[in-house]
């Protein structure tokens, strides 16, 4: 392994897995649902936000929908 690398002659290039990050958003959750989400994640070792985001990735893939009925 060289000590020291010439940087100046490489190639740039764009980033493949930028459109695959995660954008930050802030919504609004009542107390229930966080609830809910964090007793999972203490059973599952997984982040409550990374729950979150895995159901609503799941919605998305089975194009469930929530009842807006009003009754």
């Amino acid at each position: 392994m060289k000590k020291e690398y010439d940087l100046s002659k490489m190639k740039v290039r764009k980033n493949p897995y930028i459109s695959k990050l995660k954008r930050q958003v802030t919504i609004r959750m009542s107390d229930d649902v966080i609830s809910y989400f964090k007793d999972m994640s203490e059973d599952t070792g997984i982040a409550y936000q990374s729950l979150i985001n895995l159901y609503l990735k799941d919605c998305v893939e089975n194009d469930r929908r929530p009842d807006l009925s009003w009754k």
